[in-house]
């Protein structure tokens, strides 16, 4: 087992089988789809014709309903002109009178139409087929809005102005109903079609939508209708289908959303795995970082305990030598040197642990900085400063870890030039962040360097470690919640790092 995991060719070997496992899945999968597409094409078929046979009952239905309300307006009207002459007549005639029996019979057996009579100023003066409240006399509210959605019939009597107000019987209202709820019926049926399906219907022109179903609104809005309906005829063969009043239609429909997804489900199992894969390599990349880290962070903690002892000898060894004046001048440049060693000792202890950051002013942090390393640089590499002249700028930061991120990459542009160039220090005071960078004339790096040369380990010296601009990125960013990133770089022409730190350490690091 532990030599074919070690055969550089066992990678090949896993992605093929992978291939043909891939191969074995899909072929069977593609015959289910074509099955089902037949499945769903002869659905929609069967659909198409229960609609059109829906489509003429209504049809039916509408004649019926057109010749009930061509009758309902012949007997208003005879209604109308019955009650006229019984009213005109003299208040001592006999309405049982052959001459006027037909007319008082034609008003005795209406028992359909609700009727109301009024006098000039709407008070009630008959009624037939109409529940009224025994205490309204008085043709107003709601049975005024009720019997005047068609206008009164006016006439007079005797020289008296009376109204008469009819609406439509219940019987007609009932058949209206339930005509306008099956009409309604042919076309949302649609909308719940049970092939669930993308549908429209459209007119016989096929421009102009009557319903849809399983379609967003959006689609079949006005600006996108005949971009939907062109998508849809091209997708598969219309079916005319017949439409309410002698009209025709067509019916326009897509794959199913169940279809297409199965469709595409090779492509998308093959994503999956490739998704599963990179997601693999990430987790081994994050565990081998973080490994790297950890010796990192173990270096630098036993680098500063191993320093801890010759530099307790050396102070010792300073005092005894004190003892001599003529070794004072010695004495004291040697304790700078000490004092240097302690605070490395002491940035390094760092390393690991969360550091304390204080208010500080970031102008003097540089100022020091470029004055410690201007005299341990060669004569050749020349520094200019561009920071605000004007004033303090203090942000929260450890000193000690800042002066050692500058000092650091100082150092690198130092190697790069070889010890002869320029090195600028542009300070810019934003509004919630400061910038800093660090250009050099060096040789410059591909683009592709700009982020290896943050990782653990990775350097271009000879002897180098790759630690230094490792620690530089774990400093601004994990303690001082900072960016630092690779501005620019031209190979042969020279390198600008820049470094964004945070004026309140609540902003945060910046997207």
């Amino acid at each position: 087992m532990k030599k074919f995991l070690k055969n550089p060719r066992t990678g090949w070997y896993i992605l093929s089988a992978g291939f043909v496992i891939i191969l074995l899945l899909f072929i069977p999968m593609t015959k289910m789809i074509s099955r089902l597409r037949i499945e769903e094409q002869k659905k929609v078929e069967l659909w198409a014709n229960a609609v059109s046979h829906k489509a003429a009952i209504v049809d039916k239905t509408e004649k019926f309903y057109g010749n009930v309300t061509q009758n309902e307006k012949v007997r208003l009207q005879q209604f109308i002109e019955a009650y006229k002459i019984i009213m005109s007549q003299p208040e001592d005639v006999d309405l049982s009178s052959p001459k006027l029996r037909f007319y008082t019979n034609i008003i005795m057996d209406n028992k359909s139409i609700p009727v109301i009579i009024t006098d000039e100023f709407n008070n009630i003066v008959f009624s037939q087929n109409v529940n009224i409240d025994k205490n309204q006399s008085v043709l107003v509210g709601d049975l005024y809005r009720r019997f005047s959605q068609n206008p009164p019939y006016e006439y007079e009597v005797y020289g008296m102005k009376f109204r008469l107000y009819y609406t439509e019987s219940v019987i007609y209202s009932d058949l209206r109903s339930v005509l306008n709820d099956v009409s309604d019926y042919v076309l949302t049926d649609i909308t719940d079609n049970t092939v669930f399906v993308p549908v429209l219907i459209t007119d016989s022109s096929q421009t102009k939508i009557l319903a849809f179903g399983n379609i967003t609104k959006d689609k079949v809005s006005p600006q996108n209708a005949a971009v939907t309906i062109e998508e849809m005829k091209n997708a598969n063969t219309p079916i005319r289908i017949s439409l309410p009043e002698g009209k025709y239609g067509y019916i326009l429909y897509e794959k199913s959303a169940t279809l297409t997804i199965l469709k595409y489900y090779p492509l998308l199992y093959i994503v999956l795995l490739v998704l599963a894969g990179a997601l693999f390599f990430k987790v081994y990349q994050t565990i081998k970082v973080s490994q790297q880290n950890s010796l990192w962070v173990g270096m630098s903690k036993e680098t500063a305990h191993q320093l801890g002892t010759p530099i307790s000898s050396l102070v010792a060894w300073i005092e005894l030598l004190k003892m001599n004046p003529e070794n004072s001048e010695t004495c004291r440049e040697m304790a700078k040197d000490v004092d240097r060693l302690n605070l490395i000792a002491d940035r390094f202890s760092q390393i690991g642990s969360v550091p304390e950051l204080k208010m500080h002013d970031i102008v003097e942090v540089i100022d020091n900085t470029v004055a410690y390393m201007t005299v341990r640089s060669p004569k050749k590499v020349v520094f200019t400063l561009d920071i605000p002249q004007d004033g303090k700028i203090f942000i929260p930061m450890n000193k000690s870890l800042i002066e050692w991120t500058f000092e650091n990459i100082i150092k690198n542009a130092v190697d790069a030039m070889e010890g002869n160039g320029n090195i600028t220090i542009k300070l810019e005071d934003k509004q919630s962040h400061i910038h800093l960078d660090i250009q050099d004339t060096g040789k410059g790096m591909m683009k592709k360097q700009f982020k290896q040369v943050f990782q653990p380990g990775y350097t271009t010296k000879k002897r180098g470690w790759g630690l230094g601009l490792s620690l530089v990125r774990r400093i601004i960013e994990e303690y001082h919640n900072g960016r630092i990133y690779v501005k620019n770089s031209v190979v042969g022409k020279g390198t600008t790092f820049r470094i964004e730190l945070p004026k309140d350490i609540k902003n945060g690091k910046r997207p």
